[in-house]
Formats: C-alpha cells, structure tokens, sequence
C-alpha cells in the first residue's frame, strides 16, 4: 500500500541520515539494520514477498557478521564504543578487517556478494513500479546513504588516522571469536548465488532503460567518492545543530 511506501521509505531515509552522523559502533550497525528492514518493507509495499524474505536472510548472514566483527574491535579496544577512538585498526586486527569490510561491501550491494543478489533485485523490479520519479529518487538516495555510512565506519575504524585508544590484538588468536567470523564471511560470498538458485527456480529477466539499470552503481560511486568531503563537513562547527539533531534521532525517542 501506498502507506507502507511511504513509512518503510522515510524509515530508510531517517536511519541512513542518522547513522552518517552517529559514532557509536554499535549504534551505526544497529541503524543499517533499521534502513535493510525498511528496505524489505518497502519490497513487501511493492507485493514483492519472496523478494523480503530473500533479503531477509542475506541480510540476516552479513549483518550477524557485522556484529560479530563489532564485538571483537570493542574488546579489543578497550572496551570503546566510539570509532573516533579506533583509526589505524586494520594493523593490530588483519583478519577482522577484511571480514568487517565483507560484510560491509555486502551491506552496500557489490555486485557478486550475498547482499547484491537480493538487494539489487528489489531496486530493478521496484524501478519496473509505475509509483513516479520522487519514489525512486528516494530509493536511490537511501542506497547511497547505506554506502556512504559503511564507507565512513571504514575509514574511520581501519584507514584514518589513530584516534588514541588501547588496542590489542589478542582477540584473533581466540579460535572461538575468530572461528565463527570465518564461517560467516564465507557465508557472506556464497549464500547469495546459493539462495538465489533455491528460492527462484528460473532466472529473472528484467528489462530497464541504460539510465536505470545503471542507476544503483551509479549512486553506490558517487557516495564513495563523496564520503570524504562529507567526512569534513561532519566535523565542521556549522553542521553543529544538524549532527546534534540527527544524533538524538530527530528526537523521536523524546
């Protein structure tokens, strides 16, 4: 129904926003969370059922890898939350990085990983909906939303510059922490061409116009060479009152 479009994608829209300006680790994973269940939302909206749950459990294998990964940098790092405090990460834990940025990429649907399989699908047959330009501007804004979040919770955890934490990387000799990430981000490679072949038993065949078949990649580069810039200006005095407004989460608790 139009009143499930509309919900699941300001419900998209809000959790992107406020995960770009959020520095809690966990927050920022549990915000991508809240933007992929509004994008299975807004695929249930479209009558695309199968599509949901297909989404749902990639979804459900990358983002269990997140998290995982996310426990393991917290531990090791003191036990800090905040990724201003992390930087340079990508030294003390090798494994954990690659895994963590798997799932990253996964999230942000590269093509050939669990997330692209389902996550691409649902914005191609979307794109087939006659529902006007304003909704798929929005669909396309939300995904370069989820890219540009994932990206800056890379560069800050594993590329940027030391933030003065304690780091310690006795956490990737514990089999029982590391084991599990393993086989998750194995999951993460596989289990979208896997669940694909079981869940529909003839290929899907869609027909686009170039512009918006192109269009998700499109958005998905422009976001990552945008990340940097908006990196500064996350910082910067004047986008105070708007970082404070998206970090209280447009004071829907309140």
């Amino acid at each position: 129904s139009a009143l499930l479009l509309f919900i699941s994608i300001m419900t998209m829209f809000m959790s992107g926003v406020v995960a770009i300006f959020e520095y809690d680790l966990k927050k920022i994973i549990a915000l991508s969370t809240l933007s992929q269940l509004g994008m299975m939302m807004f695929s249930i909206s479209l009558g695309l059922y199968e599509l949901a749950f297909f989404h749902l459990l990639t979804h459900a294998l990358f983002k269990a890898l997140l998290f995982l990964c996310a426990g393991i940098l917290i531990h090791g790092a003191g036990n800090t939350q905040d990724i201003r405090s992390f930087g340079g990460l990508s030294l003390n834990f090798p494994l954990v990085t690659v895994c963590m940025n798997l799932a990253n990429l996964s999230l942000c649907g590269v093509p050939f990983l669990a997330g692209f399989y389902s996550k691409d699908l649902i914005v191609e047959l979307a794109c087939q909906y006659s529902w006007g330009i304003f909704v798929l501007f929005m669909m396309f804004i939300c995904l370069s939303l989820t890219v540009l979040y994932s990206v800056r919770l890379t560069y800050l955890s594993f590329v940027g510059p030391y933030g003065g934490g304690t780091s310690i990387s006795v956490c990737e000799s514990d089999y029982s922490l590391v084991g599990p990430v393993v086989i998750l981000s194995f999951t993460s490679l596989v289990s979208g061409p896997i669940l694909s072949w079981l869940n529909f038993p003839a290929p899907v065949l869609i027909f686009l116009p170039v512009f918006l078949k192109w269009g998700a990649l499109f958005f998905v580069g422009v976001s990552l060479l945008g990340m940097l810039s908006l990196q500064g200006l996350t910082y910067s005095y004047k986008w105070g009152a708007v970082s404070k407004f998206s970090g209280l989460m447009w004071f829907l608790p309140w």
